[in-house]
């Protein structure tokens, strides 16, 4: 591998959808390292995959943005984008190369080959992810070997996760969690006018609305529910086979239910620092930023007991058990009577220990070499 630099980074990203948009988790955090380690000095490059909304982008808070075309299709997408970006990126002199997520990890095979430094963040075990059919399902297990025996450094999300790559590949991780910033809360102005909603009286699902985030575990415990209390669910389709809209469909059934679509900027900022309750049921999750986000601002917060999310929570919020729609449901009713530990501490707690500044600060110390054991 090429020599160690002292100076400024000349950094590659590929594996996001699109910087800036905030489309997923994955996105959120290239967008938070790559512009703080662009403020710093360092040449960020973050190959967007084409697509989506709003003017296409040269340039994104001091990041250098080049758009790799690809097809608008599930099966395809994500390997024709990131095979592109790895074949271009070849060319920009970087010094290294960072992966994001399972699929993109395959392309860390060509900077690899060419002697390049290239760091992976495993953001889940996607594979697990019931959106999966077979093929798919292989090329994302493929990455993951891809990732476990070529890639220079490898950044794990979660505890679970570590020991998983340790015990199925002998290989060693680097654990960085997340990040969140400091909130902004906000009376509820645009959420009162757009949708009636007051604050502390609506329940808050905000996630993609994708099986494994267990929105259909949320709708069944709410509709046997005995409360005056409105669910919102705000979130937007991610390739899910139809799941979004059979969920939807299913909800607007019910007049209790709030469907606002994809939020962000002020609306979610209302959201949150307005709700009585933040609920986030998932089957699987990586890091969950939305998770760390309620937890900012104070909200009161009610999660499935995986290990991603009771590792966040710590000593705070309460807990049912996973895939149990009744548990979820005594749950719910004892957090409005009785809402679980919240409020200053609880900010104070997430932003000492998952601040955005030190997940910067110990990447860049991993892209040089100087882990720390």
């Amino acid at each position: 591998m090429e020599r160690k630099k002292t100076g400024p980074l000349k950094i590659a990203m590929i594996g996001h959808k699109r910087v800036p948009g905030g489309e997923g988790g994955v996105e959120v955090v290239v967008e938070e390292l790559a512009v703080r380690m662009a403020a710093q000095g360092h040449q960020v490059t973050l190959y967007n995959r084409a697509g989506g909304q709003g003017p296409r982008l040269r340039e994104y808070k001091g990041c250098r943005i080049i758009t790799v075309p690809t097809l608008n299709k599930k099966s395809l997408d994500a390997l024709i984008y990131s095979f592109l970006a790895a074949v271009r990126s070849l060319f920009g002199g970087y010094d290294l190369w960072h992966f994001h997520a399972l699929g993109p990890s395959v392309m860390l095979l060509l900077p690899h080959l060419l002697g390049k430094r290239t760091v992976a963040t495993v953001h889940g075990l996607d594979w697990q992810r019931a959106k999966w059919g077979g093929l798919g399902t292989r090329y994302l297990q493929l990455g993951e070997r891809v990732i476990a025996r070529h890639a220079d450094e490898v950044i794990v999300l979660s505890r679970g996760v570590q020991e998983y790559f340790w015990e199925t590949y002998g290989r060693k991780t680097t654990l960085i969690p997340n990040g969140v910033n400091l909130p902004q809360p906000l009376p509820p102005r645009l959420i009162r006018e757009e949708y009636g909603l007051e604050k502390g009286r609506y329940i808050l699902f905000l996630a993609r609305i994708v099986p494994e985030k267990g929105l259909h575990y949320l709708l069944d415990a709410f509709e046997k529910l005995d409360t005056d209390c409105k669910l919102v669910i705000a979130g937007g389709d991610s390739h899910s086979g139809g799941y979004c809209e059979q969920v939807l469909a299913r909800a607007a059934r019910d007049e209790r239910v709030v469907l606002t679509g994809f939020v962000q900027g002020e609306k979610k900022q209302e959201l949150f620092s307005n709700c009585a309750l933040y609920v986030l049921p998932s089957d699987i999750e990586g890091m969950p930023i939305s998770l760390l986000e309620a937890m900012s601002y104070g909200a009161p917060c009610l999660v499935s007991d995986i290990e991603e999310n009771t590792q966040v929570l710590g000593s705070y919020g309460a807990r049912f058990r996973k895939g149990d729609p009744e548990d979820l449901r005594r749950a719910l009713g004892q957090a409005l009577t009785q809402p679980p530990p919240a409020g200053r501490e609880q900010q104070e707690y997430i932003q000492r220990e998952y601040s955005w500044d030190r997940v910067v600060e110990e990447t860049l110390a991993l892209y040089r070499g100087d882990k720390q054991e």
